[in-house]
């Protein structure tokens, strides 16, 4: 089962982690990235959009 993780700066300075593991989660964050940055998670490669760092796990 895939796991897409997010890390991101919170409103308190803090760096926090969400672990995303639902398919159908996975499937709509898919489809907010660019098409290069979906291969780049598809490889296991993390990708930085904005602030937040984005890692698909399989």
């Amino acid at each position: 089962m895939p796991v897409l993780i997010r890390r991101y700066k919170g409103n308190n300075g803090i760096m926090q982690e969400e672990r995303i593991d639902d398919d159908n989660r996975i499937e709509r964050y898919m489809k907010l990235f660019e098409k290069d940055d979906v291969k780049k998670l598809g490889t296991g490669v993390k990708v930085f959009i904005e602030k937040d760092e984005w890692q698909l796990l399989p």
